[in-house]
């Protein structure tokens, strides 16, 4: 089992910057990808940003350029910084995490985001 806490949602006025924290304790592979997916009111769960524990990152192309996702091996915790954030980016945020090869699969409880002046 691998336990998520999230934590950083709110609200902020366009072109603010948020950062949200995961941290993952439990049985957490050497090997496993973590990440931000993201759920707009009547709209399908999409991917953020994920990372790998090598480090590796990869966005939608919707936020490049702003948004930095970053982890803490030595503390299983995923980051993600958010700048010049638009009121598209509204949704609920979840943490993900996937082991070794993509399995197992845990999510977190969700924080919201709100982008509203």
């Amino acid at each position: 089992q691998v336990q998520l806490v999230e934590s950083g949602g709110g609200l902020v006025q366009p072109g603010g910057s948020l950062r949200l924290s995961c941290a993952a304790s439990g049985n957490i592979a050497r090997s496993n990808t973590m990440g931000w997916y993201r759920q707009a009111p009547g709209k399908q769960r999409e991917l953020a940003a994920t990372i790998t524990s090598g480090g590796t990152t990869n966005y939608v192309e919707s936020v490049k350029g702003r948004f930095t996702i970053s982890r803490d091996n030595a503390k299983n915790t995923v980051y993600l910084q958010m700048n010049s954030l638009k009121p598209e980016d509204t949704a609920v945020y979840y943490c993900n995490y996937r082991g070794t090869f993509g399995l197992p699969n845990y999510w977190g409880q969700g924080t919201q985001v709100t982008i509203s002046s």
